[in-house]
């Protein structure tokens, strides 16, 4: 089922709008703790590893870019939200998607790929 922005759950919406504007604690928040994360292929696992995934990944960045929400689907397992990203990163330009399994109103597991 489609999903626009504004009917996504709160916390995914939290999470993604902290991303944008790279706010690690406040995007940490939105995670259980035993939660992971996996980008790039590799799991990120609790708080204090996804704490630093997010340090390093994205408010550490070198890069610039901006990003555009470009539609969500929900499903039984979860939500995946695509975001499309354009900057000066190798390429340029990349869609992505962020597929999340809440539990409760936290996430409890996230990944991100193309």
């Amino acid at each position: 089922m489609n999903t626009e922005w504004d009917a996504l759950p709160d916390t995914i919406k939290t999470f993604m709008t902290a991303l944008d504007a790279r706010k690690d604690d406040r995007a940490l928040a939105t995670f259980t703790a035993d939660a992971v994360v996996t980008d790039e292929g590799r799991d990120h696992t609790g708080r204090d590893e996804i704490r630093a995934w997010l340090s390093a990944s994205v408010s550490g960045s070198e890069y610039t870019y901006t990003t555009e929400f470009t539609g969500a689907t929900t499903t039984a397992t979860g939500v995946d939200v695509g975001q499309h990203l354009e900057g000066d990163f190798p390429g340029g330009v990349v869609d992505l998607h962020y597929r999340f399994v809440l539990d409760g109103e936290l996430i409890s597991r996230l990944v991100i790929e193309p």
